[in-house]
């Protein structure tokens, strides 16, 4: 029986397209499932029409409605079709015609290419090479080792005529996926071994046959990265209307790798930078975990924020069908967690937690109550970075304490009376019914260690800004045996400083340890444009500090404009122009609930709001929209809020001088060096968070002085 797949680069165009034509896509769909093969080539509305002068007699049009056409390749056997694009007519034509299929005799895949486009440009570019002082880009890797990571004769010869990166960002999005992926892994400087671990392991995997190149039909079932077989017209209905999350029906083979492993021997862990799909892994991993549970059995799913823990929720109620299997899942913040493990305890007093604002002047309290002179942040940050870090609890244990770390001295002599003043602090605090979020998340692990393990797995995403006290807690939230942990984290967007060595703490994932590389929510543009701002930074791993992370390899498969970037003499006309971009945007067909504006503080998201309104623009708050279940309007968030949040377009505004670094959330350097340094790269990979939101458009905008982060990164 016929049926039509669709490939991913139909998803990555689809929210362009509007609710007509998504209509017209679902109807061609059902006259797949509906028509026999000879039906289908005869049917007057769908057309199904060769093209005369294509590269490819496989690949053919269709018709959508009477302007727009599908490209879908029809292989000469087998039943299933593959929608490709869909665009305005004259255009499908045209993008129809250079395109050529293939399939990958390496990685068993689908692959499509402009090869009209390709004969064009290669020529010139070995002209270019023969003339260069530069050596090839590809020049240290042999023919063999190329072919064995799939790299066909046809590449072959466009790859041997790149001699730098920009000619590759040319060729990129005209070769085949997976040849495309092999060499920006390469020109990034992974190795052979690497590139097979990470995309020809995974494909090998799915069958020891040999590959028939002329066999699309077992080759499109191998492509289910790039490819999905839709069965219900309920299934298609759903995503053409909901069309910005339509990609995550795809797992990379790494990621499938990663998510649906059948067990891991101890705590595993997965990195990479904003985009790679981890959160995606991490729902799919609790999927897997929930087909192997016990009777009785149950698994924590935790994060960061609560904006994160209703994100969490609505993924997996799209993962997992069955509501009797969700409610073995508590989805919960680490401190909410730990909020019901201590209000569960025998003789629980109920204690309100300790406001941020509050915490400052409780401490110039305990100080002045003591005699210590030194400054009310200094107090704070060692309560938080020795003492709960470290698990502290007596003087002693406190005298000995390791402070590595610490940019600030402190004497053997002066510990008892720092001591003095965080016990004067801490009884305050006891005194007036409150407790600090991360001393209720210490005494909960306290707890759980006496008590015993609540759950037999614990799956955390966002998890590089989690607390050593807060580690401890997930640690002792389930037993030590397989597949306890699963943890899904990105130290380049570490903006809560809680640096931590996972190793340190008990958590060894060495060897179950696996970095995701591709980008699948940002245009290379953006990405290259926002990891800028981070090159050159020293980034510590989640497993151990004292070892660097990287964004080596990091890349995207997808492709458009670069970041539009305004300066604006007031703040007035900043959020002129805002509108003017906000209506640009919704003029072409992007939805309000498809844009997020995102700034420093909570005050300009306030006025941005009324802007916003008082412009006939649809705007709400960021926690009000999600909390009411609003998705009609232009969502408007701090820097802070948008983490882990996507949107097709955002518009980041107020980058100034006065707003990155805000001088308040940076310890000053006669106060600590180090925490100086570790603030400042807080606030940078702020910024890197905010602009990586972004999937097709990212804009960037400040009023008076740019923000000095702007200017290093070459704006």
């Amino acid at each position: 029986m016929p049926q039509l797949a669709f490939d991913i680069g139909f998803f990555t165009e689809l929210p362009k397209l509007q609710p007509p034509v998504r209509k017209g896509v679902l109807d061609a769909w059902e006259k797949f499932n509906r028509l026999t093969l000879d039906q289908l080539f005869k049917d007057p509305g769908l057309k199904l029409e060769s093209l005369t002068n294509a590269k490819d007699k496989q690949i053919r049009t269709i018709r959508i409605d009477q302007f727009w056409r599908g490209v879908v390749l029809a292989p000469d056997s087998g039943d299933t079709f593959v929608l490709l694009r869909v665009m305005q007519h004259d255009k499908a034509i045209d993008w129809a015609k250079k395109q050529k299929s293939s399939i990958n005799a390496v990685t068993r895949a689908v692959e499509i290419r402009d090869a009209a486009t390709l004969d064009e440009i290669t020529p010139a570019y070995e002209r270019v090479a023969e003339t260069s002082p530069k050596q090839r880009l590809f020049a240290k890797f042999s023919d063999g080792g190329l072919k064995t990571l799939g790299i066909d004769d046809e590449t072959l010869r466009q790859a041997r005529s790149l001699v730098d990166q920009d000619q590759l960002d040319v060729f990129a999005p005209l070769l085949p996926q997976d040849q495309r992926e092999v060499l920006q892994y390469l020109a990034a400087g992974c190795t052979v071994e690497e590139v097979w671990q990470d995309i020809v392991a995974p494909a090998l995997q799915a069958s020891t046959q040999p590959v028939d190149t002329q066999d699309y039909e077992t080759a499109i079932h191998h492509s289910r990265a790039r490819i999905a077989l839709v069965t219900a017209s309920e299934e298609l209905r759903d995503i053409l209307e909901k069309p910005f999350a339509a990609w995550r029906v795809f797992l990379h083979p790494s990621q499938r790798k990663v998510a649906y492993r059948a067990s891991y021997s101890g705590p595993a862990q997965v990195t990479g930078g904003p985009g790679t799909g981890k959160t995606v892994v991490a729902l799919h991993r609790v999927k897997h975990l929930l087909g192997h549970l016990r009777d009785g059995d149950r698994i924590l799913l935790t994060t960061y924020t609560n904006a994160l823990v209703n994100a969490l929720r609505s993924g997996l109620e799209s993962l997992v069908d069955d509501p009797e299997l969700r409610e073995r899942v508590d989805i919960s913040t680490v401190d909410g967690f730990a909020s019901r493990v201590v209000a569960e305890a025998p003789g629980a007093v109920a204690l309100r937690p300790l406001m941020h604002n509050e915490e400052e002047s409780r401490w110039g309290k305990a100080a002045k109550a003591t005699g210590f002179t030194g400054s009310a942040q200094f107090l704070a940050q060692e309560y938080r970075h020795v003492i709960l870090a470290q698990d502290i609890r007596t003087l002693a244990k406190y005298e000995a304490a390791d402070r590595r770390g610490r940019g600030s001295r402190l004497t053997a002599a002066q510990r008892p009376l720092v001591w003095e003043t965080v016990q004067r602090f801490t009884a305050g605090l006891a005194e007036d019914g409150a407790r600090t979020w991360l001393r209720t998340c210490a005494e909960a692990a306290r707890l759980l260690e006496e008590k015993g393990p609540q759950y037999r797995h614990v799956v955390v995403d966002e998890a590089q800004d989690l607390h050593p006290a807060q580690w401890r807690l997930l640690r002792a939230a389930v037993p030590a045996r397989p597949d306890d942990l699963f943890i899904a984290g990105d130290p380049h967007q570490r903006i809560y400083d809680s640096k931590v060595s996972l190793k340190s703490l008990g958590i060894k994932v060495s060897g179950r340890s696996v970095k995701l590389r591709k980008n699948y929510r940002s245009t290379q543009e953006i990405l290259r444009w926002s990891t800028a701002l981070l090159v050159g930074r020293p980034i510590a791993e989640l497993e151990d500090e004292n070892r660097n992370d990287t964004l080596l390899g990091y890349r995207s498969a997808l492709h458009g404009d670069g970041p539009a970037v305004h300066a604006a003499a007031t703040e007035e006309s900043e959020l002129d122009a805002l509108v003017t971009r906000i209506r640009a945007w919704m003029d072409a067909g992007v939805g309000a609930g498809e844009i997020g504006v995102s700034t420093r503080f909570n005050k300009t998201c306030t006025k941005t709001v009324a802007h916003l309104k008082a412009a006939g623009i649809p705007a709400a708050p960021l926690r009000a929209a999600d909390k009411a279940g609003e998705v009609t309007t232009v969502r408007v968030g701090t820097m802070h809020s948008f983490k882990g949040l996507e949107f097709r377009c955002v518009a980041v505004i107020g980058v100034n001088e006065d707003a990155l670094p805000f001088p308040k959330a940076v310890t000053p350097p006669d106060v600590d060096a180090k925490q100086h340094e570790t603030d400042m790269l807080s606030e940078r990979c702020l910024l890197f968070v905010a602009c990586t939101r972004a999937r097709d458009s990212l804009y960037v905008s400040w009023s008076g002085a740019p923000s000095a982060f702007l200017s290093e990164a070459g704006v």
